[in-house]
């Protein structure tokens, strides 16, 4: 299965939601970087003041590279989010995710309401409950 992906901008909600699955190659990560940037001029609020939410349910196990990569594109100053939300299934790419954040405060939710609910909550501390 090939890469894809998409965005959808909520520029009232200082919303970035992203989806993301298949399998992805440095052709890939060069396509959805532009397609961030796209996004990211769709925003009002000021920089890194938006929260993201992405749907990884369809991402397949990514090579080494590629989680390296992810890394990276997670590690970009001027597109780090307030707040950064997964919702993944229970598959191999969710420890291949882990790792690509590397200590960033993000987290995994097996459900887009309790994705949001984290997302939209006055607190930037862990919720109770997270995905495992």
């Amino acid at each position: 299965m090939s890469a894809n992906f998409s965005f959808h901008v909520e520029p009232e909600r200082d919303l970035v939601r992203i989806t993301m699955g298949g399998l992805f190659g440095p052709d890939d990560i060069q396509g959805f970087l532009a397609a961030r940037v796209l996004a990211h001029a769709q925003l009002v609020c000021p920089r890194n003041a938006h929260l993201t939410l992405t749907d990884l349910r369809e991402m397949k196990i990514q090579p080494q590279e590629m989680v390296g990569a992810f890394q990276g594109v997670l590690g970009t100053p001027e597109y780090r989010s307030r707040k950064l939300a997964f919702v993944i299934g229970r598959t191999l790419a969710r420890s291949q995710l882990l790792r690509a954040l590397s200590g960033r405060g993000a987290y995994c939710f097996d459900t887009f309401a309790e994705a949001e609910a984290w997302l939209f909550s006055e607190s930037d501390e862990a919720p109770l409950r997270v995905a495992s």
